[in-house]
């Protein structure tokens, strides 16, 4: 059986699917690296 984390607000109940929120984080993580990359060649060629 798979354990989820559960939030309790109030009178609502919410399930945190923990392996999408694993998965998400590697996205958000791979997208900032790929912006700083991109915006460090804008500045790059900016200056010249």
């Amino acid at each position: 059986m798979i354990y989820g984390k559960l939030v309790i607000d109030g009178n609502a109940v919410y399930e945190i699917d923990e392996n999408c929120l694993e998965k998400r984080k590697e996205q958000l993580k791979l997208l900032e690296q790929q912006q700083k990359g991109a915006g460090g060649e804008k500045r790059k060629n900016s200056g010249k």
